[in-house]
């Protein structure tokens, strides 16, 4: 049955009710009747069609009343009235009080199945949007999840966690590639500003002049090409956060500028002398030691330290490789799912070949690597000839340091538990050792060695 397929008819005369129950079943609808307002509203509740066909004029709750009873009942259905009282004040009043339609007695059928095929359309359409922004929600969310559970990133999830609570300015330092924009969404979405707007500026792609604009927006004829009135990413982030990427990059005045904005809470447009008030909480980010760049006299040290409040320090992926597995698998995951794929598992060899690379482009890097394994994969596993050739020269663990008593694990289970075992080993069973050598937690080495029960 296709979405807008269920029609209630409302009518108190049962000719009415019933010619249009024939024609409606005629042209494939399935229909519901009614014969008062307050029979309506219970079949709505009950049922919840999709399209009410309702008859304006009725003796105790009128088609009016019923509209206003379904919008307080949160219903989404669509309602169309009918009456023989075809005048311009009651379609205007039916129209203002959110009728979608309004046909006059004796109802012309032609033209109400052309408006119920037209409702049904839009209502297939809104249906498709709703899916498709749930999609782009679950993508965006699956993309952007902080994957890992090794000390540092456990450690920082939950600084960020802690500084979410107040409005202070927060430097993310990190190099290329480690993820910083999703820790400073994961401070916006864990703070008490996580209904309001978080904006988002790249500094290094824009020149000083488009800079000024994107910031604090501009008026129209402000410069050659401003066409019409254009609002900043200050005041569009205003209640909100605002995410300034590689603000190291950030030219001199308009450092001046942001200096201003983040002592007063004020800047005004390009081309415009009215003053503006915003209310943003700031977060950067930057690849280079903004300390270093201040005292060498590239950036403003008034402004490095009101833009380093808090210090998020993300470390690159070499210095997480305990990580690495859970990171594969995700991605692997997310984009055999993105290109229609059925991969799964990865061979052990693969994935220690992946291990054991450095990622100088660290999980930007990876996550590019892992899609192109997915997309080049033949069957549902990622072999070692999906790997590209520059970590195939590299060092990854050998095959002898995956292997226990002889079986070569199929496994990313068996992989991790030789793993766990092959470092218990080389430091004689000292967890805490251990912990630090494959980048986890001591506690979460324990429920690996329960669960794998290593030592029984």
């Amino acid at each position: 049955m296709s979405f807008g397929s269920t029609v209630l008819v409302v009518d108190d005369e049962k000719n009415a009710r019933e010619g249009l129950k024939h024609f409606l079943n005629g042209i494939g609808y399935e229909v519901l009747l009614a014969a008062s307002g307050k029979e309506a509203l219970a079949v709505i509740k009950k049922e919840e069609p999709e399209i009410v066909l309702c008859d304006l004029k009725m003796p105790e709750m009128d088609g009016l009343e019923v509209l206003h009873e379904m919008r307080r009942m949160r219903s989404e259905a669509v309602m169309i009235i009918l009456t023989a009282y075809g005048t311009v004040e009651n379609a205007v009043q039916a129209m203002k009080a959110g009728a979608y339609y309004y046909l006059t007695k004796p109802i012309n059928f032609e033209e109400l199945e052309l408006i119920l095929k037209k409702v049904g359309r839009q209502q297939a359409l809104e249906n498709e949007n709703i899916s498709l922004r749930e999609e782009l929600i679950r993508e965006r969310h699956e993309a952007g999840k902080i994957i890992g559970e090794s000390p540092p990133i456990k450690k920082l999830i939950s600084l960020c966690q802690q500084v979410a609570q107040s409005d202070s300015s927060v430097l993310i330092q990190g190099e290329s590639g480690t993820g910083k924009e999703l820790f400073a969404h994961l401070i916006h979405s864990e703070s008490p500003r996580a209904s309001e707007p978080f904006v988002t500026v790249h500094i290094a792609a824009l020149t000083e002049t488009l800079l000024a604009s994107e910031l604090f927006g501009h008026e129209r004829g402000a410069f050659t090409g401003a066409a019409e009135r254009k609002i900043g990413r200050f005041e569009r982030a205003n209640g909100g956060s605002l995410f300034l990427d590689e603000i190291s990059d950030i030219p001199e005045t308009m450092q001046t500028k942001l200096l201003r904005v983040l002592q007063s809470g004020e800047f005004e447009r390009v081309g415009s002398a009215k003053t503006i008030r915003t209310d943003v909480r700031l977060i950067c980010a930057t690849n280079k030691n903004l300390k270093e760049e201040a005292r060498a006299g590239r950036f403003r040290e008034d402004l490095y330290y009101r833009i380093n409040v808090i210090l998020l320090d993300i470390p690159p992926l070499r210095e997480r490789a305990g990580d690495i597995p859970s990171l594969v698998q995700h991605y692997l995951k997310y984009f055999a799912e993105r290109n229609r794929k059925r991969i799964e598992k990865i061979t052990p060899e693969a994935l220690s070949l992946l291990s054991g690379y450095q990622w100088p482009g660290n999980i930007r890097e990876l996550k590019n690597i892992v899609e192109r394994m997915v997309v080049l994969a033949h069957g549902s596993v990622i072999t070692i000839d999906q790997v590209p050739e520059d970590i195939r020269a590299g060092e990854g663990l050998s095959q002898t340091e995956l292997t226990k008593g002889g079986k070569f694990p199929g496994t990313l289970e068996e992989m991790e538990e030789n793993m766990i075992r092959k470092a218990l080993s080389e430091v004689n069973h000292n967890k805490s050792l251990a912990a630090k050598k494959l980048g986890i937690s001591r506690r979460t080495l324990y429920r690996k060695i329960s669960e794998y029960k290593i030592g029984d």
